[in-house]
């Protein structure tokens, strides 16, 4: 999908606004005209993602500690309050070591959240394979702000309610899906997996968090742009439904 896509597609459906993440396609890098989209569909940029998969390593730059900057600095300039991050792998140096108090550093530095995704433990047959560091699950490190993802959550065997009551405090980002708890990360329409995806919105909501609720669901398995369509309008309207946000 490609940034214009996604702006009109949000704007069509009655999304508030849009997450952009940045690939080695110029675009999505193009601060100005980022800033045009904004300004063409009236929807504010919530927040970027960093390029930071494991296919993704020289997206801008080879040097991570960079790359986190460059993303937050062309999230200020767009209007992104957060930058959602994956955690490094083990092979990343200084990076890996050094990532909590380095993402806590570029976060004061520029004025960015840096919220730090939580992943799942590669699996090599019966084995479980740590290849992040300092570890997928961000539960018990010193991180000032972390996204929770239910389809990473389904794939690691996760209590994603607990998990989220437990992080509930640096909690800002939700990135909003499902799972059925495969050893692929299947980022199902919210409803359609096995996690309590409802229970956890319902609990933020009482909560009146603050945060942000992302839709990432999988739509790349359709040719058809009508089920892409529903499948977005399912999950936009299970997230009103379940934050108590319907008209």
């Amino acid at each position: 999908m490609t940034v214009t896509t996604c702006f009109d597609t949000a704007a069509r459906l009655g999304y508030e606004g849009v997450e952009i993440m940045i690939t080695n396609r110029a675009e999505t890098q193009d601060v100005d005209f980022i800033r045009s989209e904004v300004q063409r569909t009236g929807l504010p940029v919530l927040s970027l993602h960093a390029p930071t998969l494991l296919f993704m390593p020289r997206v801008m730059t080879s040097d991570h500690w960079e790359k986190l900057r460059i993303t937050c600095r062309i999230a200020a300039e767009v209007g992104a309050r957060s930058v959602v991050l994956h955690p490094p792998f083990r092979w990343q140096g200084d990076y890996a070591r050094n990532f909590v108090t380095g993402v806590r550093e570029i976060s004061e530095e520029t004025g960015i959240t840096l919220a730090v995704e939580n992943m799942y433990p590669w699996r090599a047959g019966i084995r479980e394979v740590q290849v992040y560091l300092p570890d997928w699950n961000p539960i018990g490190y010193d991180y000032d702000a972390v996204t929770f993802d239910f389809s990473h959550a389904a794939t690691a065997g996760m209590n994603a309610l607990e998990a989220v009551k437990e992080l509930f405090p640096k909690l800002r980002h939700i990135h909003l899906t499902d799972g059925a708890g495969s050893l692929k990360d299947e980022h199902l329409v919210p409803g359609r997996g096995h996690m309590p995806v409802a229970e956890v919105l319902q609990y933020l909501a009482k909560e009146n968090w603050t945060g942000d609720v992302v839709v990432e669901v999988n739509t790349r398995f359709t040719t058809s742009s009508r089920k892409r369509e529903e499948m977005l309008i399912e999950s936009l309207e299970f997230a009103k439904r379940h934050l108590g946000l319907r008209d």
